[in-house]
């Protein structure tokens, strides 16, 4: 028997206001907690970055492809480690060192945490999302969500052939994150003309189009995802009253699915390396199906009542 509809319930929560409900049940604040935390660590590491051109206290030096902390500790974005070593270049010890830092980090707290909870671009694309709603807009092109893995074997393909780690001269990540750190704001140049064609694209186009089909960034970080610790957790999904509200606010949400639907005795954990671990099912769920926890922990919540 094919699992239910997640959206079959007969009186969900609106698609413009999906926090409607958890607002009502636990305040405004428990129903945009991560959110906000989220919004919080971002601007923190932006801040982190900008305290050096601006107040001379070089806290973070450099960019997310590679940077310093306190000008000691080094990191290395993975996907820019992986194109240096294709390219047939020596690496330096610093980045190896940063790398593996980054990667014991992410095997810790998550992944796809980078695109969620770091990312600059994702300030942009869910700015995107909420006009696409705001718009109501529901089309979208289909693409599918292995048009980024084939996009990311392009990206390493070109660099291993030329030599050059090309990605990052058109990576909107790293086009953002230095226009913000150390740019001068040109509306006309291509990094800029790059960054407003993605929210265009997400806006217009595809919903979560290129954070959730395309970036090959976040698929790289999703192959550490697969195995990370950290995990959100439907433990309390007998509960659930299938009102939708995750499903609208998931940047990821077929990776909710096995969860909700999933066979009696199936795992309660999101173990899906492309859920970014935003946290945003949390704060919306009024019955608070979900949590974080980490991944050894299967247990589940069994409803009081039975399953609603």
């Amino acid at each position: 028997m094919s699992a239910p509809n997640p959206f079959s319930t007969p009186n969900p929560v609106s698609r413009k206001h999906p926090a409607a409900l958890a607002v009502a049940v636990k305040g405004r604040l428990a129903a945009h907690k991560w959110l906000l935390l989220r919004r919080a660590t971002q601007l923190g590491v932006l801040g982190l970055f900008l305290s050096g051109p601006l107040l001379g206290l070089w806290v973070l030096k450099g960019t997310l492809a590679s940077s310093t902390l306190f000008d000691t500790v080094p990191f290395t974005d993975p996907l820019v480690f992986v194109q240096s070593l294709v390219t047939g270049h020596a690496l330096a010890a610093s980045a190896w060192i940063g790398v593996g830092l980054l990667i014991v980090v992410y095997m810790v707290v998550g992944g796809r945490s980078f695109c969620s909870w770091i990312c600059p671009v994702n300030l942009l694309t869910d700015g995107a999302h909420a006009a696409r709603v705001g718009l109501d807009i529901k089309g979208s092109l289909p693409i599918p969500r292995a048009a980024r893995w084939w996009l990311l074997g392009t990206v390493l393909g070109v660099s291993a052939l030329t030599g050059v780690i090309a990605w990052e001269t058109l990576n909107p990540v790293t086009l953002l994150h230095r226009e913000l750190v150390f740019g001068i704001f040109l509306a006309g140049s291509v990094a800029w003309m790059l960054i407003i064609g993605v929210v265009l694209f997400d806006t217009f186009v595809t919903n979560r189009g290129w954070c959730g089909h395309l970036c090959p960034m976040g698929a790289a970080y999703g192959l550490i995802g697969a195995a990370s610790l950290t995990r959100v957790s439907g433990r309390n999904r007998a509960a659930c009253d299938q009102c939708q509200a995750c499903y609208h606010v998931c940047p990821e949400p077929h990776v909710l699915t096995p969860v909700l639907k999933g066979a009696e005795g199936s795992t309660p954990l999101v173990l899906s390396g492309d859920c970014t671990n935003c946290g945003r099912c949390i704060d919306v769920c009024h019955r608070d199906v979900f949590a974080f926890t980490h991944r050894f922990n299967r247990s589940s919540v069994p409803h009081p009542h039975g399953s609603p």
